[in-house]
């Protein structure tokens, strides 16, 4: 697969739009970065990122697969960080790196 500007463009809103909404991180330097970003979109909710998805998989030319044909991410996937604990809204949150820190 040829990484030109189009796909990095692609790859790294995608990976944003996922650490949002889904709290995956996903790295770029990951051999199978693409793979993950893909599934991780049939997991999503969102029309624009199942979009991203598509553009992703028409521009690496790699199928992009129906809901169906991919299993849905479960708790304890390495790719899906989940908070342990809901904090109450009274605590302070900040964000370091990506993640929520709790003060």
């Amino acid at each position: 697969m040829e990484l030109n500007r189009e796909v990095l463009d692609c790859m790294m809103s995608l990976r944003r739009r996922l650490r949002e909404e889904l709290a995956i991180d996903i790295r770029l330097s990951q051999p199978d970065a693409v793979t993950c970003m893909l599934s991780a979109c049939l997991n999503s909710s969102n029309e624009q990122t199942r979009q991203l998805g598509q553009l992703l998989a028409q521009c690496s030319d790699r199928p992009f697969a129906q809901a169906g044909a991919v299993p849905r991410m479960q708790a304890g996937h390495p790719l899906l960080v989940e908070d342990p604990a809901p904090r109450p809204a009274s605590e302070s949150v900040r964000m370091y790196r990506g993640q929520r820190v709790y003060a």
